[in-house]
């Protein structure tokens, strides 16, 4: 189960972005994390036909890795680590490592 899936809210704690929130639009298999409006960067791309794509510098959103980034906790209004603990009926949820709460319902 990863700590980090797509939809979360995320704040970045290293590099350029630092202190920016946003959603992670992707996660990558290598352990990267996509986010929106976070690490873009200017990309010149060549035009393809085929694909209906038009050529330029066009701006994008890379991947960032995981580490450098935590789950926005609203209650206590910061990043915070993820645990992921066993309920009763055998179920796994992602909980806050500061105050217990449960991210999954």
């Amino acid at each position: 189960m990863n700590k980090i899936r797509k939809g979360d809210q995320v704040v970045v704690l290293s590099g350029r972005d630092k202190g920016r929130k946003g959603a992670v639009l992707q996660v990558l298999a290598d352990g990267r994390v996509v986010i929106e409006s976070i690490n873009r960067v200017k990309k010149h791309q060549k035009p393809n036909p085929q694909a209906n794509r038009q050529g330029g510098i066009v701006e994008k959103e890379m991947p960032l890795a995981a580490s450098k980034v935590a789950i926005w906790n609203p209650s206590a209004k910061k990043g915070d680590r993820v645990g992921i603990k066993t309920l009763a009926d055998g179920k796994r949820v992602r909980f806050f490592k500061s105050n217990g709460e449960q991210l999954d319902v």
